[in-house]
């Protein structure tokens, strides 16, 4: 998919192109086809290590906090570049989505949360981004549980 295409508006969703072993360029964003951004990389990896020690669906704010007990926090500049970077993944199809329920936040006096969770799609494009950069698997990194 060109650039061009992403300006006319026929972007789609990382399900419905057939990509071979890459990720899209994502609209407005100039990058080598098949990357990840670091901080696009820690949100995968601590969504996925949420995932292994029981939290399958994560809010921003738990995934951040999980990001700087593993030692990724230097990839947060602000909160505001988190939750931009969980709307591209999640167009891209990395990241599936829902708001939680209403009546769980009002009980609890609170804003409803936004919960993420890490798609087949994410998971694949971690592991080829892993491969290609020849980073550690996660359960290697710092801090990580072991599977």
């Amino acid at each position: 998919m060109t650039n061009q295409a992403c300006r006319r508006g026929r972007l789609k969703k990382l399900s419905e192109i057939a990509i071979g072993r890459y990720l899209p360029i994502i609209c407005a964003m100039k990058r080598k086809p098949g990357a990840l951004l670091p901080i696009e990389e820690a949100i995968l990896t601590a969504g996925l290590d949420l995932r292994r020690v029981g939290t399958v669906e994560f809010h921003g704010f738990a995934v951040a906090k999980r990001m700087q007990d593993i030692g990724e926090a230097h990839q947060l500049t602000a909160h505001g570049t988190l939750y931009k970077a969980l709307g591209r993944m999640e167009t891209a199809g990395l990241l599936a989505s829902h708001w939680e329920k209403a009546d769980l936040a009002l009980e609890e006096g609170r804003p409803r949360r936004r919960l993420y969770r890490v798609t087949g799609a994410g998971e694949r494009v971690l592991a080829t981004h892993r491969a290609e950069t020849g980073r550690a698997v996660a359960g290697r990194r710092k801090g990580l549980a072991s599977s």
